[in-house]
């Protein structure tokens, strides 16, 4: 489902939306570390946050996608805790693809585009939780529905984004 078409139809999505936004392509990236070394001519700074995003569930099927600033330690018992939920675990990869619309190693709040335009028969409701070190940068990377970019935006712009997909994001403190 991931591909540089989705990252076009998500940039236009966030054209008519009037978000600014900028996009950088890379090699592909699975970790935080890969993501590190593969910035290049991206700007650096304590006002530019990247990110790491978790798409977690519990047992009740209750879902979760957590965005996180990127040197955050995630424990996840205390996450569950944060966010309300009990014994929460990472959600497959084919609840992944068909929920969010992404592998992973593309997770991304982006994928609540996939998750409005379209959702699944059983599709669960999906919070969005979003780190307030995110909240404060100027601005915030996150993959564009695939993990040979990122793209940065405001995070302000990030949560217009987020209301106009149908949902807005919980403020946590990571």
């Amino acid at each position: 489902m991931e591909s540089h078409a989705d990252e076009t139809r998500l940039l236009g999505f966030l054209d008519t939306l009037g978000i600014a936004h900028k996009t950088y392509h890379h090699t592909p990236v699975f970790t935080v570390d890969e993501a590190q070394k593969a910035r290049g001519e991206m700007p650096a700074g304590p006002e530019h946050r990247h990110s790491k995003n978790l798409f977690v569930r519990d047992k009740k099927k209750n879902y979760a996608l957590v965005v996180a600033e990127e040197k955050a330690p995630i424990d996840l018992k205390a996450l569950a805790d944060a966010i309300g939920l009990k014994r929460i675990s990472f959600a497959s990869a084919e609840r992944l693809e068909a929920y969010l619309g992404v592998k992973p190693g593309s997770v991304t709040p982006f994928a609540m585009l996939n998750a409005y335009e379209r959702p699944a028969e059983d599709q669960p409701t999906i919070r969005v939780f979003i780190d307030q070190t995110l909240i404060a940068a100027e601005l915030a990377y996150f993959h564009p529905l695939h993990n040979a970019a990122t793209t940065a935006i405001r995070p302000a712009d990030l949560q217009a984004f987020l209301a106009a997909c149908g949902g807005e994001a919980e403020v946590l403190n990571l």
